[in-house]
């Protein structure tokens, strides 16, 4: 089957130009999977902003980060340099054509909550390399993009960002990976799996055949993972104990949903579980390092409890890659809560690599 676009608008005179920022999808059809298995009828949920250039050379692919759709990333991409961008916006839209891309299991591109041929469990399991060949055939096949200036992305979006270097290494010229990781650590296998756990143990899970909303199980699992998501320190300076009641109330009611919500959270979560770039080669991680011809940068939290820097920084050392350290409690969410402005590192990086050297960024009390 034959790549298609699909145009979220069209007029009685044909399809419309779609606006910047805008949700789009593009039909891959039947997607072969690393496993051997298939996802079918797959489509890729993209949003763009910014102008190609006529040599097609300023192209930065955006992955979505964990659950994340494309829209959430919309913040931190747009025109002009004023205090805002300098600041915490990563990339210029003026300059660059970005395309932010929604992971496969995200449920906005083909996912167990929106499959018709492979509903919830019957979706099969996936991996990162997986993602990463759906986005290549999104950005060659329906963007007609053959090469592309830099691929970027925070947590899940760096692990995509890690793989895309090493996948496709002449495809890219920048990698710039934030809180992301090459490999999965055992700690951070022990929070994805009780995570997965905790949904499992929702007697309305009902052994993958769900019965009614998950709303006790999504919540442990959210809980879980807020938990490792900053840092005790940060925890306890942002929540008083006396307000401890109040913010597990407000807390608990962003994590709702149904089947088809848990059957996507299980699915990307395996997928990080199984993160392990350098047994696709057979080597070691910093041999699998030596396959990435793109210069690389890469942010790390040492508090990330989330995702463990330590992966990220061997690799980085492996290829003497710059490594930008981000002093704060923020810990994972360092980017996310705007505790580290990255913007200005990340922007003197996409126009003049060999100028951006290791460093500490400190927190700006901001949050």
């Amino acid at each position: 089957m034959a790549l298609m676009l699909l145009p979220a608008a069209e007029t009685a005179h044909g399809q419309t130009p779609p606006a910047d920022g805008s949700q789009q999808f593009a039909a891959l059809g039947d997607l072969n999977l690393t496993s051997g298995e298939m996802i079918r009828d797959c489509r890729i949920g993209y949003r763009t902003r910014g102008t190609l250039n006529a040599e097609k050379s300023n192209a930065i692919l955006w992955p979505t980060w964990l659950s994340g759709p494309s829209k959430d990333l919309l913040s931190y991409v747009g025109p002009g340099r004023g205090v805002e961008s300098i600041q915490y916006r990563a990339v210029d839209t003026t300059q660059y054509y970005v395309i932010l891309v929604d992971a496969i299991g995200n449920g906005v591109s083909t996912s167990p909550s929106n499959s018709k041929a492979q509903p919830l469990m019957q979706f099969p399991r996936i991996t990162i390399r997986d993602m990463v060949d759906a986005e290549h055939r999104l950005v060659t096949e329906a963007l007609g993009i053959t090469h592309l200036h830099a691929v970027m992305g925070v947590s899940m979006g760096g692990m995509q960002t890690f793989e895309w270097a090493v996948r496709y290494p002449d495809f890219i010229d920048l990698a710039i990976p934030i809180v992301g990781s090459p490999q999965s650590t055992s700690e951070d296998k022990l929070l994805w799996t009780s995570s997965i756990h905790a949904i499992e143990l929702d007697p309305a899970w009902h052994d993958g055949n769900p019965t009614g909303p998950l709303d006790r199980g999504l919540a442990l699992a959210d809980l879980i993972e807020f938990m490792n998501s900053t840092s005790p320190d940060y925890q306890i300076a942002h929540t008083q104990r006396g307000e401890f009641d109040a913010f597990l109330a407000e807390e608990s009611k962003y994590a709702k949903g149904d089947g088809g919500a848990a059957a996507d959270h299980i699915r990307q979560r395996q997928a990080i579980i199984n993160l392990d770039i350098a047994s696709e080669f057979g080597v070691t991680l910093p041999l699998a390092a030596k396959q990435v011809h793109a210069r690389m940068l890469v942010f790390v939290s040492p508090q990330d409890h989330m995702v463990n820097p330590h992966p990220a920084q061997e690799f980085a050392a492996a290829i003497g890659a710059p490594v930008i350290t981000m002093d704060t409690p923020c810990g994972h969410l360092s980017f996310g809560f705007q505790c580290v402005p990255i913007g200005p590192v990340v922007a003197q990086f996409l126009a003049d690599p060999g100028s951006v050297h290791s460093q500490t960024l400190h927190d700006t009390g901001a949050h």
